[in-house]
């Protein structure tokens, strides 16, 4: 996880409660809503999230994966994943 910076984003999925591979199903449908160079964002609070975006993102060619934060939010760690898609 890299240090947090502020990236701007077009839209945002909210993952927060969902298990693996939630998630990434959730981001790959809001990637559908976006034209190319938009940037989506995915709200998670399951740690496994992190290498499933990870994955997603070196066998994908239609989105790049811009960074992924780790914050705390009302004693909950929540993991923020920032994706631009590409085609």
């Amino acid at each position: 996880m890299s240090d947090q910076v502020e990236i701007q984003f077009d839209l945002e999925v909210d993952a927060r409660g969902l298990s693996c591979p939630m998630p990434v199903v959730k981001a790959r449908q809001a990637l559908k809503e976006l034209e190319p160079g938009q940037v989506l964002r995915v709200v998670a609070t399951d740690r496994g999230s992190i290498k499933d975006f990870q994955g997603w993102a070196q066998s994908a060619s239609d989105f790049e994966l811009l960074a992924q934060h780790e914050v705390e939010e009302e004693g909950r760690k929540l993991y923020l994943h920032y994706l631009r898609k590409t085609a």
